[in-house]
C-alpha cells in the first residue's frame, strides 16, 4: 500500500511540475528581483557596439531572427558544433554570414558577473535585438522574458526553416505562417533590411537574372558583384542604399522603385498580396514602427523553452 501511495504522490508532483511549466508565461518582469541590472547591462554593451560599428546592430537583429525561426527562440543558434552535434552556425543561411556571436558573449560575461546562473542567452539575444533597433533609430518595445536555453542545435533544422534569398512570395508566406506569423508580420519584419548588408552570392541572381529590377540600380550593383559565380562572392552591398545605418522606411521606398537588393525582398512589391502594406509603410513611419514592434514581440514568442525545460547556459556557445 505504501508503494502505491508513494507512486501516486510522485506522479502527482510530476504532473504539477509539468502543469506549472506549461502555465508559465513570458513576462517583462521575469528578472526584476533576480537580476534587476540586466536591461542596463545589455543596453550599455549594445550602445558601445553600435556606436563603433552600426552594421553590427543589423547583425544582432538578424541573429535573433535566425534563432527564433529554427526550433523557437532558444539560443540554439549560438551553440558551437561538437563531436556529437552539428549545429546551426554552418547551415546554408548562416555560414560565413551570421555575425554578432562575440557581442552576445560580451554581454553574457557581464551579466554572469552581476547575476550568476540566472539569465538565459535566449533572453539576452531578445533584449540585444530590441536595443539594436532602437539605437539605429527604430522603435522600442517591451521585451517579454523568461526563455531558457536549448541544450542542442540542428543544422538540418536551420536549412529547412530559414528563408533563402531566392524565396518567392508564396514560399515566404508559407514559412512565416508555419511560425504563427501572418502577411503583416512578414512585411513588417522584412523592414529590418533597412539596415545591414548582403553578400554578392545572395544578390547576384536578382540583379543579373530578374526582370523586375531598376536597370540603373542593377548596373550600380554589378560594379561590385561580377556575373561569374565564385568571383567576388563575399563582396558586400547595403540592403538599403539610401540610409544603410538608419532604421527607417526607405527600404519600402526602394521596393516601390524596384531597387531591392534581394529577390525575396522585391517579392514583397511585385503585384502581389504585400503591395498594399509596402505602400502603407513607405509613407507612414508610425504604422511601420507599430507593426514592426508588434511583430518582433510575436516572433519572440515562437516556441520558447519555459519552466524546467532547457537550461541557463553559463557559456552561450556550449551547453552546461
Amino acid at each position: 500500500m505504501a508503494s502505491v501511495t508513494t507512486g501516486f504522490l510522485a506522479a502527482t508532483i510530476l504532473s504539477l511540475l509539468a502543469s506549472a511549466a506549461h502555465a508559465q508565461q513570458l513576462s517583462p518582469a521575469f528578472y526584476a528581483r533576480t537580476c534587476p541590472s540586466l536591461p542596463a547591462i545589455v543596453g550599455s554593451v549594445m550602445a558601445q557596439v553600435v556606436r563603433q560599428e552600426p552594421r553590427m546592430g543589423a547583425s544582432i537583429i538578424r541573429l535573433f531572427f535566425h534563432d527564433c525561426f529554427v526550433n523557437g527562440c532558444d539560443a540554439s543558434v549560438l551553440l558551437d558544433d561538437t563531436p556529437t552535434m552539428i549545429g546551426e552556425k554552418n547551415a546554408a543561411g548562416n555560414a560565413n554570414s551570421l555575425r554578432g556571436y562575440q557581442v552576445i558573449d560580451a554581454i553574457k560575461s557581464r551579466v554572469e558577473a552581476a547575476c550568476r546562473s540566472t539569465v538565459s542567452c535566449a533572453d539576452i539575444l531578445a533584449l540585444a535585438s530590441r536595443d539594436a533597433v532602437t539605437l539605429l533609430g527604430g522603435p522600442s518595445w517591451t521585451v517579454l522574458l523568461g526563455r531558457r536555453d536549448a541544450r542542442t542545435a540542428s543544422m538540418a533544422a536551420a536549412n529547412a526553416n530559414l528563408p533563402p534569398a531566392s524565396d518567392g512570395i508564396n514560399n515566404l508566406i508559407a514559412r512565416f505562417s508555419a511560425k504563427g506569423l501572418n502577411l503583416r508580420d512578414l512585411t513588417a519584419l522584412s523592414g529590418a533590411h533597412t539596415v545591414g548588408a548582403a553578400s554578392c552570392r545572395n544578390f547576384r541572381p536578382h540583379i543579373y537574372g530578374d526582370s523586375n529590377v531598376d536597370p540603373g540600380f542593377a548596373m550600380f550593383r554589378k560594379r561590385i558583384c561580377p556575373a561569374a559565380a565564385g568571383v567576388g562572392d563575399s563582396n558586400l552591398a547595403s540592403l538599403d542604399s539610401t540610409s544603410p545605418n538608419r532604421f527607417d522606411v526607405s527600404y519600402y521606398r526602394d521596393l516601390m522603385a524596384r531597387r531591392a537588393l534581394l529577390h525575396s525582398d522585391q517579392e514583397l512589391f511585385n503585384n502581389g498580396p504585400a503591395d498594399g502594406l509596402v505602400r502603407l509603410y513607405s509613407s507612414n513611419g508610425r504604422a511601420f514602427d507599430t507593426d514592426f514592434a508588434a511583430a518582433m514581440v510575436k516572433m519572440g514568442n515562437i516556441s520558447p523553452l519555459l519552466g524546467s525545460a532547457g537550461e541557463i547556459r553559463l557559456n552561450c556557445r556550449q551547453a552546461n
